[in-house]
């Protein structure tokens, strides 16, 4: 393998170094490889007077990253013993924490696709650039999974039950609807992305961005505050689509639907988990929290299930055990919830945010 083919590539170029994925065919999925990668190249930097900003972009025409290589974790969980998998996410979000508290600019270029793991390595930047082309989504409950990389705790923030549902659906969402969940910050069009890199060499992030932030395009979320925040306010998912199917607005149906075609158990403690993170604090908490449900989940045949039906065998007809949420139990949802011990993630402590001056 050369330079070149390396999973991550890393440069520096003026006064910013960068961060380019580098899996094009695979959308850029993250690896152990590539979080330990990463991760090393923070750490040094941290400490590098010669790095004043650091850029995440994504190879390739697609996107920035779809996420985390699920077929691994899916062969883990059907044929390992689920070490490989904790071990990933144990790096992983340890990096998404190091990415939140980072005392430099990071700049998370998230142009075209960008889901799951690629949030994580994107939305806890301190700027976040979306584009036209950005296509923004915590997709897990498809999957018999449930949001993570902090994605409960970014979108427990976002406002009304907006959070809500886009971790109960997946739903992507554009430009607009980012900013407005907070998971951006700025947008500016895909063909002065160059341009951006280029002045990013040159000058302090504040300035490049004045020359190319442009105002985002209208998004769809705000129109539907009306009925989500309705909806989504029940306390069970059951619930919800109850009030979702009893609605007048036809979307609101329609989403009901989308609604039912996911894990119920997933649903379910995604659900709590939300709720959960809006009382938990600081980023680390809820990291913390996630690794608990993440490790649960790698016992489920709710996850192995999902991924074989949409990535494995694609024939999008998941089985869910059990396959109704009226079957879902409270037992079952609080088991995900159960402390780890000596297994536990360890980043849960007092809140020790940055102050990141640019």
């Amino acid at each position: 393998m050369t330079a070149d083919d390396a999973p991550v590539l890393l440069h520096t170029e003026g006064r910013a170094a960068h961060i380019v994925l580098n899996r094009p065919r695979a959308l850029n999925a993250l690896n152990h490889t590539m979080v330990r990668r990463i991760d090393a190249a923070l750490a040094a930097w941290e400490h590098d007077p010669a790095v004043e900003t650091v850029v995440l972009t994504g190879a390739g025409e697609r996107g920035l990253c779809a996420g985390g290589d699920i077929r691994a974790i899916h062969d883990d969980a059907r044929d390992g013993d689920g070490t490989a998998s904790a071990a990933f996410w144990r790096d992983e979000y340890r990096l998404d924490a190091r990415i939140a508290r980072y005392p430099k600019p990071y700049v998370a270029v998230m142009d075209g696709i960008v889901m799951g793991g690629g949030v994580g390595l994107s939305a806890h930047g301190s700027v976040r650039i979306a584009t036209e082309r950005s296509r923004i989504a915590m997709p897990e409950t498809g999957i018999g999974f449930v949001p993570d990389v902090g994605g409960t705790y970014l979108l427990a923030l976002a406002p009304g039950e907006l959070g809500t549902h886009l971790a109960l659906t997946g739903t992507p969402i554009g430009a607009g609807d980012a900013l407005l969940c907070g998971l951006a910050d700025h947008y500016v069009p895909s063909h002065a992305l160059r341009c951006l890199l280029d002045d990013l060499t040159g000058l302090p992030v504040r300035e490049a961005l004045v020359r190319h932030v442009q105002e985002p395009p209208q998004g769809e979320l705000a129109a539907r505050r009306e009925w989500i925040d309705a909806c989504y306010g029940a306390d069970t998912v059951e619930e919800i689509v109850h009030r979702l199917l009893a609605h007048g607005d036809p979307v609101a149906k329609e989403t009901a639907g989308i609604l039912l075609t996911k894990s119920p158990t997933a649903l379910e403690v995604t659900l709590a988990a939300l709720r959960r993170a809006r009382r938990l604090g600081p980023l680390e908490r809820v990291l913390e929290q996630e690794y608990r449900v993440s490790c649960v989940a790698l016992s489920t045949a709710d996850l192995v299930e999902g991924i074989r039906a949409r990535v494995i065998d694609k024939d999008r007809d998941p089985r869910w055990t059990p396959a109704t949420l009226g079957e879902v139990t409270d037992a079952d949802v609080e088991r995900f919830f159960t402390p780890l011990g000596e297994h536990a993630l360890g980043l849960a402590g007092p809140d020790n945010a940055v102050e990141v001056a640019w």
